[in-house]
């Protein structure tokens, strides 16, 4: 029991550090490049400009248009409702995110800078160097950015705010949030401890809930899963 305890907090705070780590890891790499707050000097930007802003557990991607636009990819419910080009360009909330994420719904949309920023630090074709292609013309990456403008399918792991951008200014869609994420989840299934953690959950669950069909199969099914795939 004490060596399932360890594991999953040694897992959680993978996890609640992913960011640190992609901080961390690329450290030299933000130094080098420019970096600023929004209520402070903001960095000269160039039309077609890959712009970053950190968030609370992940980093949200843009292009930046000219005329202090930003074009970006985000979850949004709106589109699966209605065809109101006014109300879906209406400022998303949280619950229009989430349900858009669950929905698997999403808009290209032209924002503000600011409101694209929201207070955090900005930082400007931060994956340049960590690319082995070139980036498109910034006229040509920005054109790209335009002609999707609109309402588009969303996937966290292969169709999110960082593929939209890559795709515009490299060719490609690719995350590196999503790699990261998809490495650590790797670890986890192939890591044995993580079977008899959730053996020990499901026991658990059926002594609080008693023995039944939901609470059974689950402690059976998920551990062979993961003893088969490890």
């Amino acid at each position: 029991m004490l060596d399932s305890l360890t594991f999953l907090v040694e897992k959680l705070s993978i996890i609640s550090h992913f960011k640190l780590v992609e901080f961390w890891s690329s450290g030299r790499q933000q130094r080098e490049h420019k970096e600023c707050e929004t209520h402070g000097r903001v960095p000269t930007l160039r039309r077609g400009d890959l712009l970053e802003v950190p968030r609370t557990l992940f980093t949200h991607f843009g292009i930046y248009l000219g005329d202090n636009k930003v074009a970006h990819l985000i979850p949004d419910i709106m589109p699966v409702l209605t065809k109101d080009d006014a109300l879906i360009k209406t400022t998303i909330t949280n619950k229009r995110l989430i349900l858009g994420c669950i929905y698997k719904s999403a808009t290209v949309r032209m924002d503000t800078l600011e409101d694209f920023v929201y207070g955090s630090k900005i930082r400007v074709n931060h994956t340049d160097k960590s690319r082995k292609v070139q980036p498109f013309p910034n006229e040509g990456v920005a054109k790209r950015a335009e002609e999707l403008i609109g309402s588009i399918p969303y996937s966290l792991l292969w169709n999110n705010c960082e593929h939209f951008v890559t795709y515009c200014r490299y060719g490609t869609a690719t995350s590196q949030q999503t790699e990261m994420f998809c490495k650590c989840l790797k670890s986890i299934i192939r890591d044995q401890r993580s079977v008899n953690l959730t053996v020990l959950l499901g026991m658990i669950s059926i002594i609080c809930f008693g023995l039944a069909p939901s609470t059974a199969l689950p402690t059976i099914l998920i551990p062979f899963i993961l003893w088969m795939a490890g």
